[in-house]
């Protein structure tokens, strides 16, 4: 029996986790966002394509990349809580081998960007320029391909304060070399490209240093040839994680196509740029609570403690809510003044304050839904939710936003509310999924999924060890 008196510990572990998880996320993501404020203030079709080609190509592939590589938080995260640390380096491996062989084929998107967004729609222009750059930035696709399966791995031992101190430094760097070679040197997107490419390598190569130089014992021992072995099972897995995920990232990424169709294209794909942008940014906030509950899930799942689960969803989701209402409050109260940041242009910066109150209510929606993916990531119900993120997300809130935007003459408001609503759907119905779970089932599938794929029985003492 789990007693009341341990879940203030629980808690505290949560924050533990979400604090430099969120801080992690929120680096990251910032290397293209302070990269796309750099190209603001280079030119306007620069910052076009960067957007698009951050949006678009690197979005498509990051989502991609980061779905199957979200497969190792059901894996690790459920064999750490069941004591099972010698799979772990197996885990990891097994991903690496999928994912680069992903970034391979993905890279041919990269190579054919230029005729492949003009054959959307995109303008000759920004088409052109975006899919110059999107080819420099082929390095950071394989980058992807190694730090994704790097970071599930240090997250499921919550080794997350490395993880943070890395993504900092990285943040740092990136930002002053930006500065120097787009604006002071004025190469501009060469620059972009050169500083991005050579940040994501540095943040892989620290996390790999740090993963060999012995500070994960067990979980680490070296490559193996295991890593070839049960394929099939894993594929399947991070298949449907990618499904999942990739229906989720793409489908606000959309938005700066549909942007592209509108009169005035460079206006409204910049200002909805730079609204996705910020977006990005206070998402950030939810994902790293996203991966917080999702170790949580996934451990107490392995380690046969479901009512600890179930408490820790409950504080993670009350957490994020309160913080999306801050977030969006703050940038409620400076909607006059935050435009200048990130674009010079008149039009622009009057088009995203007039979007502003729209980004305000998205915030608040995003922060709690990728808690909610959190929890079927870690209890490895990526299948499920894909086919609810299509029904949602692809036959509801896109079809409802162009007829909003292009049919009811709303433009860029008009998608954005339409597509608006097909999250809040999809919030609605995990909600619904999370209330109906029986959690002692789940940790019972995680017992024999970790069996399945290589694990071995530790006793009841060594999954206690694990998870006190």
């Amino acid at each position: 029996m789990e007693g009341n008196a341990r879940q203030p510990l629980k808690t505290i572990k949560l924050w533990y986790l979400a604090g430099p998880a969120i801080f992690t996320s929120v680096c990251q993501y910032s290397l293209g966002a302070v990269t796309q404020v750099f190209a603001g203030h280079v030119g306007t079709l620069q910052l076009a394509a960067v957007s698009v080609e951050n949006s678009v190509i690197a979005g498509f592939s990051f989502g991609a990349m980061l779905g199957m590589g979200s497969a190792l938080e059901t894996l690790c995260g459920q064999a750490y809580g069941a004591g099972q640390l010698d799979m772990l380096g197996i885990y990891m491996q097994r991903s690496w081998v999928i994912l680069l062989t992903t970034a391979t084929f993905l890279s041919l998107i990269y190579i054919f960007a230029a005729p492949i967004l003009q054959l959307i729609g995109q303008t000759a222009t920004i088409s052109k320029a975006a899919g110059v750059f999107a080819i420099w930035m082929l390095p950071q696709l394989f980058s992807y391909a190694l730090i994704f399966p790097m970071q599930k791995f240090l997250q499921a031992q919550s080794k997350i304060m490395v993880m943070a101190l890395i993504a900092a430094v990285s943040l740092v760097l990136h930002t002053v070399f930006s500065w120097l070679l787009m604006l002071k040197l004025g190469w501009g997107l060469v620059g972009a490209a050169v500083v991005l490419n050579a940040s994501w390598v540095f943040i892989d190569a620290a996390h790999f240093l740090y993963i060999i130089s012995g500070t994960c014992g067990r979980a680490w021992t070296g490559f193996s040839w295991k890593a070839f072995q049960h394929l099939w099972g894993f594929v399947r897995l991070s298949l449907a994680s990618a499904v999942m995920l990739c229906l989720e990232v793409w489908y606000f990424m959309v938005l700066i196509l549909f942007a592209g169709y509108l009169k005035d294209a460079e206006v409204s794909v910049d200002a909805l740029s730079i609204c996705m942008n910020i977006l990005g940014w206070t998402v950030m906030v939810a994902l790293g609570m996203n991966i917080a509950i999702s170790v949580r899930i996934s451990n107490e799942l392995g380690a046969a403690h479901p009512r600890t689960a179930k408490f820790s969803l409950l504080v993670a989701v009350i957490t994020s809510f309160i913080m999306g209402l801050l977030l969006s409050t703050i940038l409620l109260v400076y909607r006059d003044t935050y435009p200048s940041l990130f674009s010079s242009d008149s039009a622009v910066k009057e088009l995203v304050k007039q979007l502003t109150p729209l980004l305000a209510l998205c915030i608040v929606i995003n922060n709690v839904q990728p808690v909610l993916s959190g929890v079927a990531v870690g209890a490895g119900w990526q299948a499920a939710v894909a086919y609810v993120n299509i029904g949602c997300y692809y036959l509801f809130g896109i079809p409802l936003g162009l007829i909003l935007g292009y049919k009811l003459d709303m433009g860029v408001s008009g998608i954005w509310s339409g597509m608006l609503s097909g999250t809040v759907l999809q919030t609605c119905v995990l909600s619904w999924m999370i209330y109906r779970t029986n959690w002692n089932k789940e940790a019972s599938v995680a017992g024999d999924r970790i069996k399945e794929w290589g694990g071995h029985t530790d006793s009841k003492e060594d999954n206690n060890a694990r998870t006190t």
